[in-house]
């Protein structure tokens, strides 16, 4: 019942930032946690940064806190990930995921709805 559609990925320096926004589709979007998870070439999907639907209360990957901020637009039915001082091992696709319950499984398998993914690369 909830589609997801990534955009906002691309091409970067090292120590650049980069915005990648997410729609959601239902009137229910404000009552499911939001998150990413990215997946490097031969890696498996990792988990990055969650948002709950109701205080908006986050949680990220340590590997990107501080660098990385997820917020989220229930009116208009968006989720964004902020992405500054970039460097190449944040290459990878990113996906838009969601799920009913807050935080989300940092196990890809227990995440319910998933995007499509975006590209995104940050070159040295």
């Amino acid at each position: 019942q909830v589609q997801l559609v990534e955009s906002g990925g691309g091409l970067v320096q090292a120590g650049g930032s980069l915005r990648l926004s997410c729609a959601a589709s239902g009137r229910t979007f404000s009552s499911y946690a939001m998150g990413w998870f990215r997946q490097a070439p031969g890696k498996e999907r990792e988990f990055v940064a969650v948002i709950s639907g109701r205080d908006s209360s986050t949680y990220y990957a340590d590997s990107v806190r501080g660098r990385f901020t997820i917020s989220r637009d229930n009116a208009k039915n968006m989720v964004y990930l902020q992405m500054n001082s970039l460097n190449p091992e944040d290459t990878a696709v990113y996906y838009c995921v969601a799920d009913a319950g807050f935080p989300l499984s940092s196990n890809p398998r227990a995440i319910r709805y998933w995007g499509q993914g975006t590209q995104v690369t940050v070159s040295s």
